[in-house]
């Protein structure tokens, strides 16, 4: 090291100066942004829908086999409902649906704070199969699928 020193007239540079100051730096895992299940997704009915549309007074038996053709296809589709008990049935059906559980239980007994905990790509998911909600009642249908917002 003595050789070293010797080379740049006996001080190094970086040894010249005072002793260093320690930075305080602020580490924090950034938080997931939550997903919005719901925002947008109910609409009025469309004269002319770009994708199948499934009607919600169908018998749950019909929903399910449905929903299980449609978790498998590439084109996603619309639900059509006055109900908004049937506009969540639908959501937590088409997510048992994508996860391969039981969908007419799904139907019948939505777990409401398991699609509050959905994560970011499994609300994507489901949006991309569940492309919208039709009513001519969408004040009712929003108010019922409120209950699926996570609080704050």
């Amino acid at each position: 090291m003595r050789k070293h020193c010797d080379r740049y007239g006996g001080n190094v540079p970086h040894d010249s100066t005072p002793a260093s100051e320690p930075v305080l730096l602020s580490l924090s895992v950034p938080t997931p942004e939550r997903a919005d299940l719901v925002h947008e997704l109910v609409r009025p009915p469309s004269a002319n829908p770009q994708a199948p549309v499934l009607d919600l007074d169908l018998p749950d038996v019909e929903v399910a086999e449905f929903l299980v053709g449609a978790a498998h296809s590439d084109t996603g589709f619309v639900a059509s409902t006055e109900s908004g008990a049937r506009a969540v049935a639908v959501v937590a059906a088409t997510v048992a649906a994508l996860c391969g559980e039981d969908i007419r239980t799904a139907l019948t007994s939505p777990d409401i704070e398991f699609l509050r905990g959905l994560s970011a790509p499994a609300v994507q998911a489901l949006r991309e199969v569940l492309l919208a909600i039709e009513t001519t009642r969408p004040d009712e249908v929003n108010a019922a699928l409120r209950v699926l917002v996570p609080g704050p």
